[in-house]
This record gives structure tokens, C-alpha cells and sequence, in this order.
């Protein structure tokens, strides 16, 4: 009876592990946006160092391992790689085992011999149920489930391409308010070095009294303009670290892009020596170390900078954001596995086919016996014509939504792309003409300076020189900044990171 037992549970241990064999191939079934998921979570992440110099590439690391939306969607795609299984495990076969003592209720049994005898008995039932063919019902549902699978990964890809550009948002931010605050920086040197001139003047008798004073207002100004400046730099390094999730980072500085290439300025300024000019009988010469040799300056900003324009046409740029976009890949995949369900749906109609095997033991006190057992069988649910033409309409109709949202979306990515890249070229053709007005707002900037230094121009006439300058560089940068973010919104909207 025994020996009966332990070959019994040999055999149903055997039978547990042909599901595990049977769905073991689950685990390899990754889609090209799972694969692509995990390639980025494997880059390696920077940790941020105190008066470390930071790249753009580091940032966007740093913000895909950090990124709590991104594991919020990485256990998305595990949720839907779980449904896969458990879909597949319809095919896998289902055990049971049972045991119980069993008393009739007429009484003991009579034997030939008059001898009287208990009939009830002690079973041990062990079964196994194997589906072999419910007419593609289980596939439709592991196909659906596939493809709920790869929307998933693809939603997950979607998330790095935001989190990307978010940061790269940021980051330019951040380069704007740096070199803004190293203009701003200039213009406080430039005023110190106006004040002092004009003191040294002043006291030679050579400029009035009321130059003076414009010339300490216009200091505090500037300086207020740089503490400002400042302020709005320190709060884009803020925003930076919120789109990398670094809280308590140190002070870090970042490095120049390919298109953002402003060499970082030296603040270091030459000034003129206004002490030794003590000859009154004539006017102070204009000397070349007169001229203010300031952070920025035309051969860093101008010359310095290049250009680099975007290589794609609109039209590469729309055929690119069709084939890429992770979020058209997700709604392609939705709509297919729409499908399969409605497939399923249809095929409720249908049998199912299945087998079974067992094996009973039953053990009284007037006989012992045991043996296996094997049966198939076409099982027909109790069907409700009603309620299953209903889930059929219903599948047709999520069929319906799943293909409209993917149409919606396509005409909004060729509007998305075409507006932005419309308004990227706007912003290439101004960089150039800017450029040329920073240089020529340089140049009246000097002559006014050497006019002023020698006494044929007035204060005012400085100032509105100098002020045309500052505004020309500030409207340079800002032009750099807005070219660099759209160029990332079309980057976006053609589904790069």
C-alpha cells in the first residue's frame, strides 16, 4: 500500500515539473522595446561630486536611474509579462488529490458465511487534467496578453524619451542662466570701471558732477541686475537636479553642448589705469588698453560659437516620428491585442477538448484495490447567446477606440513635428542676424567708449551704447537657448532620446 503511495507521488511529482519545462520559454519572450528598455537601465549612472564638471550625457543618466516614473513603469511591464504567464498557463495541466473515508448508509454487508463486514472504505485520489484543444480560445487570449506586453515596454521606452527630454530642458536652462549671469557680470565690470573713469574726471574737473552720480546708479544697477542673475541661475540648477531626482546635490558645474558651445568666460577684466592720467593740459588719450576687455566678448561668443544645423528635412523628420515613436508603437500593439480579444470573444461559442488521468486507491476491511485511470472529453460550456453576442460587440467596439486613438495620434505627431521643427528653422535663421547685431552693438559700444574717453561724447550716449550691447549679447543667448530647445522638442516628437 505504501510502495503504492511513494510511486504515486513520483509520478505526480514528475507531472508538477512539465508545466515549469513547458512555460520556461515565457522568460525569453522580450519585445524590441523590452530589449531596448533594458539596454538604457543598464547605462551607468555619475555620481555628483562637490566642484564636479558635469555633461549633458550624465545628466540623462543620472535622470534614467533615479526616475521613479520610470520604475513605476518598469513594474508596469513585469505586471504584463506576469499576464503572459498566467495566460500560457491554461495549457499547463492542473492536479488535485483527494482522501476521505466513505460509510454507506444501508448498514454492514453479509458474506455466504453469515460473517458480517463494515462496508465503508478509506479512498486516496490522484488526478491530473490536461486542456488539448479549445479551438485557438487560449492562444487569442496569449496573444492579447503578448501584445499588452509590448504596449507596455513601449510605454516604458515613452517614459525614458520624456524623462530625456525633460532634463535636456534643464540643462539648457541652466547654460542660459549661466552665461545670462556671466552678461550681467560684464555689465557690473564695465560700471565699475565707467564709475571710476568718470570719478577720476570728476575730480580733475573734467566731467560734471551729475555724470558722477549717473555713473553710481547705473553701478548699483547692474549690480542689483547681477544678484538677480545669479538668483536665476541657482534656481535653474535647482529645476536641474529636480529633473535628475538629486536632492542635496553640491555645487556642480556643467559642461557646454555641440550646438550650445559658448566658451565659459573668463571673468578676469583689463581696465584702464584712470590714476595716472594726471596731465591737465590735455585731454586723456585713447589708448587700446582703454577699451573694456570684458567676459564675453565678440571673440568668444561670435567667433567661437558654431553652428550646427539640423540634418534632417521636415519631411525625413515626419517618416522618422511615424517609424520610431514608442507611443504609435504602443497604440499599434493595443489595437492588435483589441483583436485578439475579440477573437476570443467570438470563439466563447466553441468546445474544449480535454484529458485527464488518475489514479484511485481504496482500502476497506474486506478488500484493497487500486489502479490508474485515463479519460478525454469534449466539455461544452453552458453558453448565454445573449450575453456573448454583448461581449462581442463590446470586443468590435474596443477594436473601434483602440484604432481611432491610434489615428488621432498620428495626425497630432505630424502637427507636433511640423510645428516644431517650422519654429526650429525660424530660430536658425535669426542666430546668424543676431550675431551680426552683437557685433556691430561691439562696436559702437567701443567707439562710444573712445569717443567719451577723449571728450567728445557724452555720458548718455555711452550708456545707450552699452545698453544696446548688453541687450544684443542677453538677445544672442536667449536666441542659442530657444534654438537648442526646439531642436529637443523636434527630437522628442520624432520619438529620440
Amino acid at each position: 500500500m505504501y510502495e503504492n503511495l511513494v510511486k504515486t507521488f513520483l509520478i505526480i511529482t514528475l507531472l508538477f515539473h512539465l508545466p515549469v519545462l513547458a512555460t520556461a520559454k515565457t522568460e525569453k519572450d522580450a519585445t524590441k522595446a523590452e530589449k531596448a528598455a533594458v539596454k538604457t537601465e543598464k547605462k551607468a549612472a555619475v555620481n555628483i561630486d562637490a566642484g564636479s564638471v558635469l555633461t549633458l550625457e550624465q545628466c540623462v543618466s543620472i535622470a534614467l536611474k533615479n526616475s521613479p516614473q520610470i520604475q513605476i513603469y518598469q513594474n508596469r511591464m513585469k505586471s504584463a509579462k506576469s499576464q503572459v504567464g498566467i495566460a500560457k498557463s491554461d495549457y499547463s495541466p492542473t492536479f488535485g488529490i483527494g482522501t476521505g473515508y466513505t460509510k454507506p448508509l444501508n448498514g454492514n454487508s453479509v458474506d455466504s458465511n453469515g460473517y458480517s463486514s463494515d462496508n465503508g472504505y478509506y479512498a486516496v485520489n490522484i488526478s491530473v487534467q490536461q486542456l488539448l484543444y479549445n479551438f485557438g480560445k487560449t492562444g487569442a487570449k496569449i496573444k492579447s496578453q503578448k501584445y499588452n506586453l509590448e504596449a507596455a515596454g513601449y510605454d516604458l521606452e515613452n517614459m525614458y524619451i520624456d524623462t530625456v527630454y525633460a532634463t535636456k530642458m534643464a540643462y539648457y536652462n541652466v547654460l542660459a542662466a549661466k552665461y545670462n549671469r556671466d552678461i550681467y557680470d560684464q555689465n557690473v565690470q564695465m560700471n565699475e570701471r565707467e564709475y571710476e573713469r568718470t570719478k577720476a574726471f570728476f575730480e580733475e574737473g573734467l566731467k560734471s558732477k551729475i555724470d558722477l552720480v549717473n555713473a553710481e546708479v547705473n553701478l548699483s544697477d547692474a549690480r542689483i541686475q547681477l544678484v538677480d542673475a545669479e538668483n536665476a541661475y541657482q534656481t535653474s540648477l535647482i529645476q536641474l537636479n529636480n529633473s535628475m531626482y538629486v536632492a542635496g546635490a553640491p555645487m556642480y558645474n556643467i559642461q557646454s553642448t555641440e550646438t550650445f558651445n559658448f566658451i565659459t568666460p573668463n571673468t578676469s577684466v583689463d581696465l584702464t589705469n584712470v590714476s595716472n592720467v594726471h596731465d591737465l593740459e590735455t585731454l586723456p588719450a585713447c589708448e587700446t588698453g582703454a577699451v573694456y576687455k570684458g567676459s564675453i566678448e565678440r571673440q568668444n561668443i561670435i567667433a567661437d560659437y558654431k553652428f550646427t544645423p539640423f540634418g534632417l528635412s521636415l519631411d525625413d523628420a515626419i517618416k522618422k516620428a511615424y517609424a520610431d515613436r514608442p507611443d504609435i508603437k504602443s497604440l499599434s500593439a493595443l489595437v492588435a491585442a483589441m483583436n485578439e480579444s475579440l477573437k476570443y470573444a467570438k470563439r466563447e461559442y466553441f468546445p474544449e477538448l480535454t484529458g485527464s488521468a488518475g489514479y484511485t486507491m481504496r482500502d476497506s476491511s474486506s478488500y484493497y484495490n487500486s489502479g490508474f485511470n485515463i479519460s478525454a472529453g469534449l466539455n461544452i460550456a453552458a453558453i448565454n447567446p445573449f450575453r456573448t453576442k454583448c461581449d462581442i460587440d463590446y470586443a468590435h467596439t474596443q477594436v473601434d477606440l483602440a484604432q481611432n486613438n491610434l489615428d488621432l495620434l498620428k495626425q497630432n505627431v505630424y502637427f507636433e513635428v511640423q510645428s516644431a521643427f517650422v519654429n526650429m528653422q525660424q530660430i536658425e535663421k535669426r542666430i546668424p542676424l543676431l550675431g551680426t547685431k552683437v557685433k556691430q552693438a561691439q562696436e559702437n559700444y567701443e567707439l562710444a567708449d573712445g569717443r567719451y574717453e577723449v571728450g567728445l561724447g557724452n555720458f548718455l550716449e555711452l550708456q545707450d551704447a552699452k545698453n544696446s550691447y548688453n541687450a544684443a549679447q542677453l538677445g544672442f543667448v536667449n536666441a542659442v537657448f530657444e534654438y537648442n530647445t526646439a531642436r529637443v522638442q523636434v527630437e522628442k516628437a520624432m520619438g529620440d532620446k
